[in-house]
């Protein structure tokens, strides 16, 4: 598969008012990166810039050692896959055929999609496990089937690195544990996954390493269970919390934050 690599990385979108600064990360073949922290931090900005959506101000990001900077957008496109947090659609294209849309960056501008990227299609689709409503309007979706499909097509897509932007955000719990299942999955298959969350718990479930974003970077980076602790995200959060372990067949961290007075609260 591939080595993403972030060299001091320096986002804004007009040029003074910095969104991120210095990021600096590494995610090997087979390892999920998890970038946790408060609403309005820009780890969905962050994202953007992983897959060259917007250019980096400063910094340089590379898969096995080439600039994404200087690919061009099909190449790009076999490298890294994206899915948003949102999507907003426009036609009422078939779930089989936005799931096929995954396939547009190995066509020539003409071409129709041959045999095998329809069989392609089909098996991410049944990895997702969404057969049953492969022939829905996808824009009669709720926003967690929405994200399911999107997940299906970028599978299509066939890339070596995967950037998800708040996964289960929109899923329910059953689907939430199930997308989760998958991204363990997808780096047992060699697949280098950036993640970004506003649920720790979760990190626990699937992250090699963990980036705490705050204050415009990285306060704390690294192994999983040496990030998160309860002091760095209490830190993040400005909440207290508390991690606790559930024993009895389970061996899980869980994440408990603390309900916070109102006069705590922030405009």
């Amino acid at each position: 598969m591939a080595k993403l690599e972030v060299s001091g990385a320096t986002f804004s979108y007009d040029g003074k008012q910095k969104i991120f600064d210095d990021i600096s990360f590494t995610v090997d073949s087979g390892e999920v990166f998890c970038i946790l922290g408060p609403n309005g931090t820009g780890k969905s900005t962050l994202l953007r810039c992983l897959c060259n959506l917007y250019k980096l101000g400063k910094g340089r990001i590379t898969v096995d050692g080439d600039d994404i900077a200087s690919m061009n957008q099909a190449k790009l496109a076999r490298r890294i896959g994206f899915i948003p947090q949102t999507h907003t659609p426009t036609f009422p294209y078939t779930v089989f055929n936005v799931v096929l849309m995954g396939r547009t960056p190995y066509l020539s501008m003409l071409a129709s999609p041959s045999e095998k990227d329809y069989r392609i299609a089909e098996q991410a689709i049944k990895m997702i496990h969404i057969e049953h409503i492969t022939d829905k309007p996808y824009t009669q979706l709720s926003g967690g089937q929405m994200q399911l499909v999107l997940l299906a097509r970028v599978l299509a897509q066939e890339p070596d690195i995967l950037l998800l932007d708040e996964p289960t955000s929109q899923l329910d719990v059953g689907n939430q544990m199930r997308t989760i299942g998958i991204i363990k999955k997808l780096a047992r298959d060699g697949f280098s996954l950036v993640v970004t969350s506003h649920f720790p718990d979760h990190a626990f479930l699937y992250a090699d390493k963990v980036g705490i974003l705050k204050d415009k970077t990285f306060v704390k980076a690294g192994a999983t269970e040496a990030i998160l602790t309860e002091q760095n995200l209490t830190r993040a959060y400005g909440v207290d919390i508390r991690i606790i372990r559930v024993a009895d067949g389970i061996n899980r961290k869980v994440v408990i934050p603390m309900v916070a007075p109102v006069s705590e609260f922030r405009e």
